[in-house]
């Protein structure tokens, strides 16, 4: 039987080295943040008007990237996208989405701003999951814009003079390593909506996660078959982004679970068009310098390189061996996690992005 001073003894040295493989972390990330910013680039003597989602994480990283592309940046809500136009007169009106928050009259307002002989383009983010709206919504566009390879055809046969495959960022401005309070610290983290898919998923680990320190967040939870043995773990409802950084940045390991694309599994995506691209998150996550699992997406390799600087998994049970594997190898932890924050800043930040749409469009 232990004294109890035993038992402090390895709780103080449980400590030391919880705090010491956290500290080499933060000051890896700290230098490679510093050192890695992306460089402004020269401005694009272009005037554009953009019209938000309303995604938290995606229009802001958006706005602050146009800002340093072009010479004039104008930011307009979507109910006034056509009145805003006609008083700027902007050379292109640039619209996230169009979905949501739009009017009911959006296409007779772009309509509208193409009649002045202003250029307009769509960046579609929700794709393939709401094939049902954005398939008419597109045509009416000079310019499309997708980060899913699969609806590309699609926009094609419905008319779409223009279609380019155009992958998601991150806000590096705001998604990025940071300290935090022990109570945001994870073994395991999952911040997401519970998709059928996920569901499933976290069952299947539920005998695996119970014992360890979890924490997943998002709405739908209750659906787990274990939600019971779990609910300890899980915040149910939606989470502000800044919280997520926080969760981010104190786990581990992060896991990543595209949803599903099956028509009728919680999505419109009515053409049942196959998921081929990677979700934003996967920038994001990278972006806070924590290592993460994800399952595979086509073009997955194009930016980042699994094994290198970000983990993949084909199912539960590799998800389960990946995960002892990671949380008993600190080191390889974390330099596949370093790699993934150092790929992401040289690579996919909106920054680096918008250079390219500025490019593509010849702004």
């Amino acid at each position: 039987m232990q004294t109890k001073g035993q038992t402090n003894a390895k709780a103080s040295a449980a400590g030391f080295a919880s705090g010491y493989e956290n500290g080499l972390r933060d000051g890896a990330c700290e230098y490679l943040y510093r050192h890695l910013q992306p460089a402004a680039p020269p401005r694009k003597d272009c005037r554009i008007l953009y019209i938000p989602q309303g995604f938290e994480g995606i229009d802001q990283g958006v706005i602050e990237a146009l800002r340093l592309t072009v010479r004039d940046v104008y930011v307009a809500d979507p109910a006034r996208m056509a009145e805003q136009a006609a008083l700027i007169r902007p050379d292109w009106v640039l619209v996230l989405n169009g979905l949501h928050v739009f009017p009911a009259n959006h296409l007779e307002q772009v309509d509208a701003v193409r009649s002045l002989g202003i250029r307009t383009a769509i960046w579609f983010a929700d794709d393939p999951y709401v094939t049902a709206d954005t398939m008419y919504i597109a045509p009416r566009y000079d310019v499309v814009l997708t980060h899913e390879l699969s609806t590309i055809p699609m926009y094609r046969e419905r008319g779409c003079a223009e279609v380019i495959y155009m992958p998601l960022a991150v806000d590096h401005g705001r998604f990025k390593p940071m300290t935090v309070e022990e109570r945001y610290r994870s073994d395991v983290c999952f911040i997401g909506q519970a998709f059928w898919n996920r569901v499933e998923m976290f069952d299947a680990l539920a005998p695996f996660l119970k014992n360890r320190k979890v924490f997943i967040a998002g709405g739908l939870w209750d659906r787990m078959k274990h939600y019971k043995t779990m609910q300890r773990f899980i915040r149910l409802g939606w989470l502000p982004v800044d919280e997520s950084i926080k969760y981010y940045n104190g786990a581990r390991i992060v896991i990543n679970l595209h949803r599903t694309t099956e028509v009728g599994q919680d999505n419109k995506n009515v053409l049942n068009l196959p998921g081929r691209s990677i979700n934003p998150r996967t920038y994001e996550i990278s972006a806070c310098g924590t290592l993460q699992l994800t399952d595979c997406r086509e073009d997955l390799p194009n930016y980042y390189t699994p094994g290198s600087d970000i983990e993949t998994y084909a199912d539960a049970g590799e998800l389960r061996s990946k995960l002892e594997h990671y949380l008993s190898h600190e080191d390889d932890r974390r330099t596949i996690a370093l790699r993934g924050l150092k790929r992401t800043l040289t690579e996919h930040t909106y920054v680096r992005r918008l250079q390219q749409i500025a490019e593509v469009l010849q702004w």
